[in-house]
């Protein structure tokens, strides 16, 4: 990143840009509000507060509206005021007969009678003309009368704004627009800078059909644009290794599945031979050896049968047919097969199955697939306990089944102890069959519970 391009960069040029314009913009404004020339000059005004001809004429006019329905003397007694307050000013008054009742300061031999036309003619005669001259409708009626000011236009031009009256306003408006100038530009700094926090934000929570967020384009190379260049980068190395990951766990399926296939075939020929052997006339010592090749042989049939399953299983392969089904039947009959193995092996067996039909949302040979890794875990690992329990426990919300053992727990070490592959092909049909599981496990035995909230 450059400095060039640094965000940190551009802001302290905005405050230097603030400090810098707060002052010369103020000097700027107040040279543009005011005439250079009269910035110290306060010139004398009349009573009456006026800067134009435009100002005596509103003035004139609001006082005609005043007048609106007022009675002859009351007309009379206000016109002579506002020409006392007007300097050099001369006010004239016709009625709505056209008889001139007032005429005070003013140069001219105006008719006392007045028709329309004479009025008219004197509107054309005084317009744009020395002394200014302006007429109102009193009331803004025509049928009230009208009355008449003027005054002469060198007055006008000695009237200015007095500067220092209004210097406190013109500082007031000036400062006002400058710092609302500034805050403006730092808003949209930091508004543009929120917007593309929040579209790097949304394209993070943005996941795609892999999981993994889509680029974003990097629109600025500043310190957010480093950050964009950086989510782009992990999200290259991610896809990258999501590929590498994908195509490894093919090939590590396809190594499982060919080996299992391979090793089917020897495993076969060994077994017929071994049961050709035990019909011969053997030793004492070479019916033990054949008994422990065919325990052997036979642990390693089950071995390749579940990594063959897992491939199948962690591939969606592994046919599934879930349904209804009567999961204490299901578990009676998995014991009675399981029953004599575990009698000869010399284990205590203690049931607690419930004689109800407990029916779950279950496929009837993956759960006896279930069933049967977790009864050859215990004879494999837990022997030495010399004990498993079954129990089977139902209401109407759950069912809970516990199979529980007292060997040396998942840490210990046993004669029998493997991969653990059995106890993962437990763990993925249960979670397929949307079946809750834990394992508490101690030195002192192990307990299994499945259940299903309904």
């Amino acid at each position: 990143m450059k400095i060039k391009n640094s965000l940190l960069k551009k802001y302290v040029v905005i405050i230097l840009l603030g400090v810098i314009w707060l002052p010369v913009g103020f000097a700027i404004s107040t040279l543009f509000f005011l005439n250079i020339p009269n910035l110290f000059y306060k010139s004398q005004q009349p009573e009456k507060s006026y800067t134009s001809g435009i100002d005596l004429e509103n003035q004139w006019h609001g006082e005609a509206r005043k007048l609106g329905g007022a009675s002859p003397a009351a007309i009379e007694s206000r016109l002579k005021e506002l020409q006392q307050g007007y300097k050099g000013a001369g006010v004239m008054w016709v009625d709505a007969h056209g008889q001139k009742q007032l005429q005070m300061n003013m140069n001219g031999n105006y008719p006392d009678k007045w028709t329309a036309a004479e009025a008219i003619q004197f509107m054309k005669s005084t317009y744009d003309a020395d002394p200014f001259t302006t007429v109102a409708f009193i009331g803004q009626d025509p049928e009230q009368g009208f009355m008449v000011l003027q005054v002469p236009r060198g007055i006008l031009n000695q009237v200015k704004a007095p500067y220092w009256d209004n210097y406190s306003y013109i500082s007031f408006i000036s400062t006002l627009i400058l710092v609302a100038g500034f805050l403006i530009v730092s808003f949209i700094f930091f508004y543009r800078i929120r917007k593309r926090l929040l579209r790097l934000q949304k394209a993070m929570n943005r996941h795609g059909d892999s999981g993994i967020p889509a680029p974003i384009e990097v629109t600025n190379e500043d310190e957010i644009g480093s950050l964009e260049n950086a989510f782009n980068e992990m999200i290259a190395k991610l896809q990258s290794s999501r590929k590498r990951e994908q195509e490894e766990e093919a090939l590590r399926r396809q190594l499982i599945a060919s080996l299992s296939h391979d090793l089917r075939t020897p495993l076969t020929t060994i077994q017929g031979h071994a049961y050709r052997l035990s019909k011969e006339q053997l030793s004492k010592q070479g019916e033990a050896s054949l008994k422990l090749i065919d325990s052997k042989v036979g642990y390693l049939g089950r071995l390749i049968e579940n990594l063959f399953s897992y491939t199948l299983l962690s591939s969606g392969k592994y046919p599934f047919r879930p349904g209804r089904h009567d999961i204490a039947r299901l578990i009676r009959s998995a014991v009675a097969n399981w029953y004599p193995v575990f009698e000869q092996e010399g284990f205590e067996i203690k049931l607690d199955l419930t004689e109800e039909a407990v029916y779950a949302q279950i496929d009837p040979q993956w759960m006896e697939r279930v069933l049967d890794n977790l009864f050859q875990n215990v004879l494999n690992h837990a022997s030495s306990g010399k004990y498993i329990g079954v129990s089977l426990r139902a209401s109407a919300e759950s069912f809970e089944l516990s199979l529980s053992d007292r060997g040396p727990g998942v840490d210990g070490e046993s004669s029998g102890k493997g991969a653990g592959i059995g106890l993962s092909i437990v763990a993925l049909m249960l979670k397929e069959m949307k079946l809750e599981w834990e394992m508490n496990s101690t030195s002192e035995g192990t307990e299994i519970i499945i259940s299903e909230r309904y």
